[in-house]
């Protein structure tokens, strides 16, 4: 993944879209014991208390017999947050139309940052996740559903509106830009507060929910093309405070930091901490639904990869998320997916489709003849399939690989051929 100077947030003009059906969380969910109020998470913010980043291991004998908790938690109120004052872009570049997606399968997509996603993760002995009470099992029901997505791709609007492109291709990047994608947070978001709420302002004024993503932890990507992230835990966890009070009270999807648990360097139990961390902070909110990060079908076994997702709070999310910048195909993360479900007790998840039509190339960076996945959506006819979702930016350079440019620079010939199919 990469950090860019390109990732920036600007008021996006909004088209109409339906208003959607507030979604929920399944029923049966038990508050977690830790960082579940509103309290702690202010207290963490302000810095008034420092959490404790490594919890208490437990033996396989104290697991939840049942994984996937849910928590009970009254439905999100239907008051807008206050619309914050336009922020000043870290980059020049001009507003763009933001896309907002029906509740449909079909077609082309717009994406966002990049993945490391074909390097083997390293191996490394996952610390048992803390001790908790046992839960009800989880409930079917999808908490994404009715719902639409909204988020701009920004990069696909500006190119599309250059003079001197032909009517085929500015037809095909005008394609890609009304599409809705993820919005990728990280130190380009500059006062992340004021951008969330920005976007959640323009999404609920579409009738849709806002796609976001955390990419800011500590070691991010392991010193790869998407190196960086905040300097400290205490950073980050003040950086997640301010990205749950942005969301406030609204509705919003969360993958929480992409190739985090699969390339799982550094410290492995301070990661974990603060991703456990991370999940009970933004899911104090009432309608905020995340999915941690699990890699992609071929990366890391099921087994193990359930264990980290264990570890760093599944439990407390709605569920974890697939494929995300990766070209991987549907069938085979929605048949990964299950397999890691499945020993989480009936975990749900996402899946990200902006770039897996043709499926994997040769290289997981820039890889020729790719094409666009199933629009965003969440009726994807699986039941523990929540939405396919377009995480990734299409068009956004994974790296300076095959001929692209920096990470997160908008490539205008490789977002047509996404279009395309070549």
């Amino acid at each position: 993944m990469k950090e860019s100077v390109h990732y920036f947030t600007c008021m996006p003009v909004v088209t109409t879209a339906p208003p959607s059906t507030s979604g929920r969380h399944r029923p049966g969910r038990g508050r977690r014991l830790l960082w579940t109020s509103g309290l702690a998470a202010a207290l963490v913010g302000t810095g008034l208390v420092t959490p404790l980043l490594t919890g208490p291991e437990a033996t396989p004998a104290a697991q939840p017999a049942i994984e996937q908790v849910r928590k009970v938690r009254p439905a999100p109120t239907t008051t807008a947050p206050a619309p914050a004052p336009a922020i000043a872009s870290p980059t020049t570049s001009a507003p763009a139309p933001s896309s907002t997606t029906t509740a449909a399968p079909s077609t082309p997509a717009s994406a966002a940052p990049t993945s490391s996603s074909a390097a083997g993760a390293p191996s490394t002995t996952t610390p048992a996740a803390p001790t908790s009470t046992a839960a009800p099992a989880p409930s079917t029901a999808n908490p994404l559903a009715g719902m639409t997505f909204h988020g701009p791709n920004t990069g696909a609007a500006l190119a599309a509106a250059q003079p001197g492109r032909s009517p085929e291709d500015a037809a095909a990047l005008a394609q890609l830009a009304g599409v809705p994608t993820a919005t990728w947070l990280g130190a380009w978001s500059g006062d992340v507060t004021a951008a969330v709420r920005q976007e959640v302002t323009a999404a609920r004024a579409a009738g849709a929910v806002p796609v976001l993503v955390t990419y800011n932890v500590p070691g991010r990507d392991c010193g790869g093309y998407s190196a960086g992230g905040v300097d400290s835990s205490a950073e980050y966890l003040r950086w997640v405070q301010a990205v749950a009070a942005g969301i406030g009270t609204a509705q919003a999807v969360v993958v929480v930091e992409p190739d985090a648990l699969a390339l799982l360097c550094g410290d492995p139990a301070q990661r974990l901490s603060l991703l456990r961390s991370a999940v009970e902070v933004l899911e104090a909110n009432a309608g905020t639904h995340t999915y941690l990060d699990a890699g992609h079908s071929t990366w890391i076994d099921a087994a193990t990869m359930a264990e980290r997702l264990r570890a760093a709070g599944v439990t407390a999310a709605d569920g974890f998320a697939l494929n995300v910048s990766n070209f991987q195909t549907t069938a085979s993360n929605v048949a990964y997916g299950h397999q890691v479900s499945s020993l989480l007790g009936g975990a749900h998840f996402v899946v990200d489709t902006s770039r897996n039509g043709n499926g994997p190339g040769s290289d997981w960076c820039n890889p020729p003849g790719r094409a666009l996945g199933e629009r965003p959506t969440a009726q994807t006819g699986q039941p523990r399939v929540d939405a396919f979702l377009w995480v990734k930016r299409p068009g956004e350079s994974d790296g300076t690989c095959n001929g692209g440019p920096a990470p997160g620079t908008f490539w205008d010939a490789y977002a047509i051929g996404l279009v395309r199919g070549y």
